[in-house]
């Protein structure tokens, strides 16, 4: 891994930790979980935010195919394998804690290190990067307002649509495009490995997401029709 990646890597790990902790002297009132996630939607803002500029085409926004990385590219990967390690460590001391939140935070550092290692599938990296996360702030949003009382209010319900919308396009959309591009390039198996992993995760939430949205707007109904 480049020495500018490593260092900027760092850099995230430090800055990412002291937001939290800045988070908990400034909100002592509200739960780990929330202040954690205030983290967590931060860094999906400036992950989409780096990765869409770093996009030189946007006519074939994973082109080059297959190609080496530029300084651009580097930093918005850097700042989230910073995010996913301080996350990763932080959640240790969660008791919500769970192996499934560790594995994919596990996988997702050896992606990332193992494409900026091989020096390909940069671009699609960007590509995964932004897709990932697009769909993040409006499922923080959902866990905001039932903390804040706004459970199985309107506004919660507008948040839970939002969310299933633009993770179902950006997931179930834009995803089975670029698992075809990691696929048909010149790609390392373990590259082409972890974007079928992605795509088939993606799906295995897209199905749990919609039976919520179902679940959701079925109890909808049936609360209008009792009142």
């Amino acid at each position: 891994m480049e020495d500018g990646m490593v260092n900027t890597t760092l850099l995230a790990v430090i800055s990412w930790s002291t937001y939290f902790m800045l988070t908990k002297k400034l909100l002592p009132n509200y739960s780990y979980e929330f202040r954690n996630r205030i983290v967590s939607s931060t860094h999906a803002i400036l992950a989409v935010t780096l990765a869409s500029h770093s996009v030189k085409d946007w006519s074939c926004p994973v082109c080059p195919s297959n190609s080496n990385s530029n300084p651009q590219q580097i930093k918005a990967l850097s700042v989230t394998m910073g995010y996913l390690i301080y996350d990763l460590v932080c959640s240790q001391f969660d008791k919500k804690s769970n192996l499934d939140n560790t594995i994919h935070h596990l996988v997702s550092i050896i992606g990332i290190v193992a494409g900026i290692s091989y020096q390909k599938c940069v671009s699609e990296m960007i590509a995964a990067l932004f897709i990932t996360e697009i769909s993040s702030p409006f499922l923080h949003l959902r866990e905001f307002l039932k903390e804040l009382g706004y459970r199985d209010t309107d506004l919660n319900l507008a948040a839970d649509i939002m969310f299933a919308v633009t993770f179902s396009v950006a997931r179930m959309v834009l995803g089975p495009f670029l698992f075809f591009a990691v696929l048909s390039a010149d790609n390392p198996l373990i590259l082409k490995a972890m974007a079928a992993g992605l795509q088939f995760v993606s799906a295995y939430w897209f199905y749990k997401i919609l039976k919520m949205v179902q679940v959701k707007l079925t109890k909808r109904t049936r609360s209008k029709k009792v009142a």
